[in-house]
């Protein structure tokens, strides 16, 4: 017996072995009409095995473009639309760049580090107020889930001042943030039913 890990490997491994297998008996056809038929006929199954697809605009293209990749683009034969060319398959994207920005507390990550700057550069007002305590709420969150043990409310407000670039005092006195509990995800009971419980 002969394992597929056994054979070569497939160009695109979606159609399987059998189509791959018809493709390359259509490399073996002399007669180009009788190929031309053959290699139609492979379109018609390739496009059956994804009948979700077929709405899409360029369905039809995309299938003789898979067909000539199957084929290791030697078939020869009158392809009914542009097939893709091998050189395009070849090239590398362009490297994305990746922001290189130190984040000053992980745990808090960069989101509420923005959070912070941008509720420190707006104007005095309920509106600020309001923002700096949804930050600082969800910084305490935060450090639970990372630290699971508790913190005083003054370390947050520490913490939310060296993000905001000392733009931002707050204390105690100002605000009293929720008591948060870190979140620890239930075990599943193996085996029986769970009763709901209203």
């Amino acid at each position: 017996m002969e394992y597929n890990t056994q054979q070569r490997k497939l160009p695109l491994p979606e159609y399987g072995r059998s189509v791959q297998h018809m493709v390359d008996h259509a490399l073996t056809i002399e007669d180009r009409e009788e190929r031309q038929r053959c290699a139609r006929t492979i379109v018609n199954i390739m496009g059956g095995m994804f009948p979700a697809l077929r709405d899409s605009a360029d369905f039809n293209r995309r299938l003789w473009d898979h067909l000539a990749i199957m084929s290791d683009f030697q078939l020869d034969i009158d392809y009914p639309v542009e097939v893709v060319k091998r050189e395009s398959l070849e090239v590398k994207p362009d490297r994305l760049s990746y922001p290189q920005k130190n984040i000053r507390f992980r745990h808090y990550g960069r989101f509420i580090e923005d959070l912070a700057k941008t509720a420190a550069d707006m104007p005095d007002g309920e509106e600020k107020q309001r923002l700096l305590f949804l930050v600082a709420s969800h910084m305490k969150r935060d450090y639970l889930n990372w630290n699971k043990d508790s913190v005083e409310d003054q370390k947050i407000f520490d913490d939310l001042s060296l993000l905001a670039d000392g733009k931002v005092q707050l204390s105690t006195a100002d605000f009293r943030l929720a008591e948060q509990r870190p979140f620890i995800p239930r075990k599943k009971q193996m085996g029986g039913s769970q009763k709901k419980k209203y």
